[in-house]
Order: structure tokens, then C-alpha cells, then sequence
């Protein structure tokens, strides 16, 4: 089956490599252009279209998919089905209508449309989630579902491991729904639209964490932003304090209070206390709470 892949990010790159181990190999990758990286601000391509060239797949890079040339560049291919994941960019006619486009989404649709689907579900406490296989509409995320896959959110999962289970799943659900296109045998279930929630894209206001909240909520926001992101304590004089991981546990010191005991750095919360393992102060590297108290003065309060 001929096919073009739409993919930007890593979470893209892991699905593209899977599909490119199927007899499904792409004819094409389209991805943004190059971007600003890193500090020293050097252009670099993205996962997807690394990922595309080591795998020797054609690479179109484009800043808006829906110019005549891209457009004219997925024609060329004459594919038979377009895969999209993780691409970033709003599609429109003539391609909706001109391929049977399929989505890979990181969320059991309808819950969690849109842009943060990993974070919100850690965000949420929610037990599971999972990969959605679905066509590509006008709506956000509201195409019919082909195939969906439940996986559990394990208590110690952050953004990072439970994107590259999902990634993986996402890419042997992906395998299967043009197998059974192939065939003939893929068909579409229309969306509970009572259902559906949206994963509104993190924004930086929710990387502060706030003492006044819950142990338990203050944990999960770590989870769900560590590494890509980053949570940080605002402690007193404005100076910020990188949380990479911490546990909620049943007691510590006042909310806002900090607390250095034996080598553990404890936050105190509206509800229970947060217990942080993992900081990184402005500048430096991560490092354990033990290491960072050797070198630091121990902070006291958190805004």
C-alpha cells in the first residue's frame, strides 16, 4: 500500500520507525522545517524527518501542509492512505477529502482531544488510557475510531515513559489499521460527543506548582511535565527551583514551608507534603535533593 506519514515530534519518529518495518513503509515523511535547537539556537530537523532519514524515506518539509506545492507533493506519491501523528499543523480540503487520512492519538477519544493528551490524563489521576486509531476530520479530534487500545497509567509513570509505551502501541495499532484497510475490513465508529474532554495545551502559569494544592495533584504535574517541560517551585526573592520528581506523602511541614531532614528536601502543602527527590536549581543540572542540600543553602519557603 503506497502511504505518506505526517509526523513531527519523537512520540512521531517512534511510530514512523514501526511503520517502516511493515510492509506499509512510507513513499514519503512531511514535517515542519528545520527549527532554532538547544542553546546555541542551530537549526535542526525534526525527529520525524531524522527519523525519515535514516530510514532513506523522501522528506518534504514545509511550514503550512496545506500549500499548493505540499499538497502537490503528497499527489506525487499517489498514496493510498495518508498517516498522520503528532504533525502540528491544521489540515484542511483538498487533502481531508482527497485520502483517507488516519490519525494516531495518544488518548482513548473522546476523552482528552487535543494538543496535551499525555499530560492531562497524569494531570487528571486518571487509572488508564491508551492509542486511537481515527479518521482525520475538519473538528478537533472528532473523526469516527477505527481501533482503540487501553493501557494502564502506572503510578510511577511520567511523561517521558508512558509516550514511548504509547508510542509503541500507537505504532503496532497504526501496522494493523492499514492491514485491515488493505483488506478491505477497516470501518469507523462515530464519537460520544457527551463524552468528549479536551487536553488544552500546558501552559506556563501550570509549571509553578502551587503549595496551597494537594500533595497528590502538586506529584502528578511533575509526572506529567517531566522532561519535556519541567515543573518549579517560585521560592522566596523570585528564584526558581526545578521539581524533575517528587512523592506525595501524609505529613511534613506547613504549606509553602521547606524542610531539609537528613538529606530529604520536603515541601509542605494544603494537603499532606510534597517529598522532592529530583531538583534542578537555575542553570545547573538535575540532581538528587540529597546532592543539591550539599552544595545549597536549604531553602525555606516556596511562594
Amino acid at each position: 500500500m503506497r502511504s505518506a506519514y505526517l509526523g513531527t515530534s519523537e512520540f512521531a519518529a517512534t511510530v514512523l520507525r514501526r511503520l517502516a518495518d511493515s510492509p506499509h513503509r512510507p513513499d514519503l515523511v512531511v514535517t515542519p522545517p528545520d527549527r532554532p535547537r538547544g542553546r546555541g539556537r542551530r537549526l535542526c530537523p525534526t525527529a520525524a524527518a531524522e527519523a525519515a532519514t535514516e530510514l532513506s524515506i523522501p522528506v518534504h518539509k514545509t511550514p503550512d501542509l496545506n500549500s499548493p506545492d505540499s499538497v502537490e507533493a503528497i499527489r506525487a506519491v499517489d498514496p493510498e492512505a495518508v498517516s498522520v501523528c503528532a504533525f502540528g499543523q491544521l489540515i484542511k480540503e483538498p487533502l481531508l477529502s482527497d485520502w483517507m487520512m488516519l490519525n494516531v492519538h495518544p488518548s482513548l477519544i473522546p476523552r482528552w482531544r487535543g494538543a496535551a493528551p499525555i499530560e492531562r490524563a497524569i494531570m487528571a489521576g486518571d487509572q488508564s488510557t491508551g492509542m486511537t486509531i481515527m479518521r482525520v476530520t475538519a473538528g478537533l479530534d472528532s473523526g469516527p475510531v477505527a481501533l482503540q487500545e487501553e493501557i494502564a497509567i502506572s503510578p510511577e509513570d511520567d511523561y517521558s515513559s508512558l509516550s514511548s509505551k504509547l508510542a509503541t502501541l500507537g505504532g503496532d495499532l497504526l501496522v494493523e489499521a492499514l492491514d485491515r484497510l488493505e483488506r478491505g475490513e477497516l470501518t469507523f465508529d462515530e464519537q460520544d460527543e457527551a463524552a468528549a474532554t479536551y487536553a488544552e495545551k500546558i501552559t506556563p502559569d501550570e509549571r509553578r506548582l502551587d503549595p496551597g494544592r494537594s500533595a497528590g495533584e502538586l506529584a502528578r504535574v511533575v509526572r506529567a511535565l517531566t522532561p519535556h517541560i519541567g515543573a518549579y517551585l517560585e521560592l522566596e526573592g523570585g528564584e526558581r527551583l526545578g521539581i524533575r520528581s517528587a512523592r506525595p506523602i501524609q505529613a511534613g511541614p506547613a504549606a509553602g514551608a521547606l524542610e531539609a531532614t537528613d538529606g530529604r528536601l520536603l515541601l509542605g502543602c494544603g494537603e499532606g507534603a510534597l517529598w522532592l527527590e529530583t531538583v534542578q536549581p537555575p542553570g545547573g543540572k538535575p540532581m538528587s535533593a540529597t546532592d543539591f542540600l550539599r552544595g545549597h543553602a536549604p531553602p525555606t519557603r516556596a511562594v
